[in-house]
């Protein structure tokens, strides 16, 4: 086992509607086929006077802001005081935290935001897993499928790791900052409270409280 990349070491469990998920697993990735006919199932338990559902297994909280050129495709959770802007598309097997921000033209598909994330500009999020407040900065994504199409492997200086997937993007810790127009690699997956400079290319892992500034040049935060 490789500790820094397990979800102990990465994600407060407190902070998402979605606990129950992590339950019983080691590693985040390990959870994205799971991530659909989980949301049915809990779904169908949200209490109808805080969550309205709206088509096919779709759940939007009462107290969430949704604008109305937004685009929701289910399985979906929309948790509560979350945010939806103009243009936002979903594309299935989505949970939104509480007071989340997914904005304009941003594309979230097979994934979990932990509470009060923000992707609030043309960002791409898929197949991935955002901690609690983690911030991805305008235009930054996630690339979740290798150029070759071969499976994704998790490289770290502590050990790698065969996902066994061919889809799989990013996995962020809490409080997790990432600059504008950057890209996440296939497998990247990034410690709490770590930075990454504007248009940067990342790969691999990067240490909890570091400062991404580009390959081979990683700092500590003072």
């Amino acid at each position: 086992m490789v500790e820094q990349l397990t979800i102990q070491k990465l994600y407060d469990l407190n902070e998402t509607i979605a606990g129950e998920l992590f339950a019983d697993a080691v590693y985040p990735w390990e959870l994205l086929p799971k991530i659909g006919a989980f949301i049915v199932e809990l779904g169908n338990s949200l209490p109808a006077e805080r969550f309205e559902k709206r088509g096919e297994n779709i759940w939007i909280a009462r107290s969430a802001t949704v604008a109305p050129t937004a685009c929701i495709n289910g399985p979906c959770i929309i948790d509560e005081e979350a945010e939806l802007r103009h243009c936002a598309f979903i594309r299935g097997n989505a949970i939104v935290g509480k007071g989340a921000v997914v904005g304009n033209s941003t594309e979230l598909k097979n994934v979990v935001l932990f509470n009060r994330v923000q992707v609030p500009h043309y960002n791409y999020v898929g197949d991935s897993i955002l901690g609690f407040k983690a911030h991805m900065g305008a235009g930054s994504i996630t690339s979740n499928v290798k150029s070759d199409k071969t499976l994704v492997v998790v490289k770290s200086a502590y050990g790698n790791i065969e996902t066994g997937f061919k889809k799989m993007g990013a996995m962020l810790g809490d409080n997790v900052e990432v600059g504008c127009n950057s890209v996440l690699n296939p497998g990247t997956v990034i410690g709490r409270g770590a930075s990454v400079y504007p248009t940067s290319s990342v790969r691999g892992y990067v240490d909890a409280g570091s400062i991404y500034k580009k390959a081979g040049e990683i700092a500590e935060r003072q």
